[in-house]
């Protein structure tokens, strides 16, 4: 039986959703990122490795247009990121988690999923002021999308307790809920491990390929665990001083003499 991510996959083979191409980011004197590239095709989980300082969050910040490129390119479903502002990347279909949490402490589960549907409202202040009927239609839409995430991430029973008062594990499928309230095409997961036990690691692992399974959403995630990344990936892409040094199947990367010095140094 086919997997259930190959007919987007295949359908994206000529295409991929996410082309970054020769980029370079340079802070004054040092080379953040140098001449990297690699595809993500639509339907896959992607994973993104590399030593501390090898430039990972640097090119996740500029996915997010958080940082600019010195050279490169960077396109989602052809459409060219590189000029265009950071706040119409929900919009557009990009979607991310960080790994210091910034959720609304105070506020409930629920009102922080909501946060994320903003993206796809359109109602300004006067339709709201005077509550037009599409108000309350879009009202209605994201009650039902935020009360559906909420019950598919598991957090029906906590969903009008405040953000502060969760379980850090709990508070990270809070902010996952939210980045896929704006219904993104590519989820972006910055380090999503940091800080779980090893159960709460392996339902992780689960909830990622549901993710893409059921909610059919593409994945590039970064992340220090092994284990996670060469479990749930379908391709890993591996960075070392700036520089992509193997890119392939997650046993193919985890074997590759490059890989295994920028983890371990050079062999005896």
């Amino acid at each position: 039986m086919p997997h259930p991510a190959s007919a987007l996959q295949s359908a994206a083979a000529a295409s991929p959703l996410l082309a970054v191409r020769d980029v370079s980011v340079r802070f004054g004197g040092i080379v953040a990122l140098d001449g990297v590239s690699f595809d993500v095709n639509a339907g896959e989980i992607a994973g993104l490795i590399g030593p501390n300082g090898a430039g990972k969050t640097t090119l996740f910040n500029c996915l997010s247009r958080l940082y600019e490129c010195s050279r490169g390119s960077i396109t989602f479903d052809g459409q060219s990121l590189i000029a265009m502002p950071r706040h119409a990347m929900a919009g557009i279909g990009i979607g991310r988690t960080f790994q210091n949490l910034a959720l609304f402490a105070k506020m409930s589960v629920l009102d922080n999923v909501k946060v994320g549907r903003h993206c796809r409202t359109t109602s300004g202040f006067l339709p709201n002021a005077l509550r037009l009927p599409r108000v309350g239609i879009e009202e209605a839409a994201t009650e039902q999308r935020a009360d559906e995430l909420v019950r598919f991430l598991e957090l029906a029973d906590v969903a009008s307790t405040a953000v502060a008062e969760l379980p850090f594990a709990m508070q990270k499928r809070v902010e996952l809920a939210r980045a896929l309230a704006s219904e993104p095409r590519l989820l972006l997961l910055d380090e999503p491990a940091s800080g779980l036990n090893h159960e709460e690691v392996g339902a992780l692992g689960r909830l990622i390929r549901e993710i893409r399974d059921r909610l059919r959403v593409t994945i590039l995630l970064v992340e220090h665990h092994m284990g996670l990344v060469m479990g749930v990936s379908d391709k890993v892409v591996a960075l070392n001083f700036g520089r992509k040094i193997a890119e392939g199947a997650p046993a193919d990367v985890r074997a590759h003499p490059d890989v295994i010095q920028a983890y371990l140094g050079a062999a005896e």
